[in-house]
């Protein structure tokens, strides 16, 4: 066989080529990213189909995004299982592994362990109450800092349960205002203004540690509340199931910030969707693995909310839902 010059050329240049293809190949790196839950355990959260709603939305974002697990990213998830006393740990253990980014659970007790591990790895939070007030950025617009991502700084929405608290129970005069203090103050603040414009008085009961909650529900009753409003927060997200039994039992309608609550046999939520709001996060993390700073990120506020109805709850405290509130309704639980 005869090989003139320029098959020869050819040959020797596609023999130089093929291992430059491969190594380069071998080179595109795979982003590792960080997950932080509150409330779910890690095996809910593990691999590229994860049990856990709110990880699958997130995931699901960065599939349209044109991300494929395995092959761009794979993710290091840690679960809190509501006990706040191990965020630390949690936070520690991804800087540890040197991710590349971190999404996060929203409440100040999570956000203040991973500020505690890090300066510099961004963090992408999926629902921070009050970013701004709580330290963890300079302004919504521009951060200034490692954390960016969705803010749940709407004031508009705690008066807005107050008035589904008051079509559902007009009554109720007195209702008893549930927080844990080392959140952010502003939902209180809300809170108060939002009663004095519908005619209620509200009786702030604070929570600073798991023995406190049966202790502020025999409060409320001897105080004889006509219906309950829960701040959302770490601590008191970590008993969620005992909250909503402990309401049943006291004959208390409560309100909640977060649909968790109602699947955990509360009566109503409203509030900000964050299954959407994970799925949004994605948008954050693309970008940050583009190379923007999270400093330069804006926060961005919620566009979903939804209003969740636990009919079985309503039954159990012999209240009849008026249909106004069953029709805007965004789910109903009967079972």
């Amino acid at each position: 066989m005869v090989i003139d010059r320029r098959q020869l050329l050819g040959m020797v240049l596609g023999t130089l080529a093929t291992p430059a293809a491969a190594e380069a190949q071998e080179a595109r790196k795979v982003y590792r990213i960080g997950i932080l839950s509150t409330n779910s355990p890690t095996s809910d959260m593990v691999g590229p189909q994860p049990r856990s709603p709110l990880t699958s939305a997130l995931l699901g974002g960065l599939r349209e995004l044109g991300y494929v697990y395995g092959e761009h990213f794979v993710t290091e998830p840690r679960g809190g299982e509501g006990k706040p006393e191990r965020f630390a740990d949690l936070a520690a253990e991804l800087v540890g592994l040197q991710v590349d980014v971190i999404v996060s659970a929203g409440p100040q007790s999570m956000l203040a362990a991973v500020t505690r591990a890090t300066s510099t790895i961004p963090v992408v939070t999926t629902g921070s109450g009050d970013p701004v007030g709580q330290g963890f950025a300079q302004s919504l617009a521009r951060p200034g800092g490692n954390i960016t991502g969705l803010s749940l700084q709407i004031p508009e929405t705690t008066g807005k349960r107050l008035e589904l608290l008051k079509e559902l129970v007009p009554r109720a005069v007195l209702v008893a205002f549930l927080q844990d203090p080392r959140e952010s103050q502003q939902p209180w603040q809300m809170a108060e203004a939002a009663a004095r414009a519908l005619g209620r008085k509200l009786m702030r009961l604070e929570i600073r540690d798991a023995r406190g909650i049966e202790g502020a529900f025999k409060a409320a009753r001897a105080a004889r509340a006509g219906a309950l409003l829960v701040s959302a927060g770490g601590l008191l997200d970590a008993h969620v199931r005992r909250i909503a039994q402990l309401a049943a039992e006291s004959r208390l309608p409560a309100m909640y910030s977060l649909r968790v609550y109602v699947e955990g046999g509360g009566l109503m939520s409203y509030g900000a969707d964050l299954v959407a709001n994970n799925r949004r996060a994605a948008t954050f993390v693309d970008k940050i693995l583009k190379g923007a700073k999270p400093a330069d990120l804006p926060f961005e506020q919620p566009t979903k909310f939804e209003l969740v109805i636990n009919l079985k709850t309503a039954k159990a405290l012999g209240l009849t839902i008026p249909q106004t509130l069953l029709l805007r309704a965004d789910q109903i639980i009967e079972k």
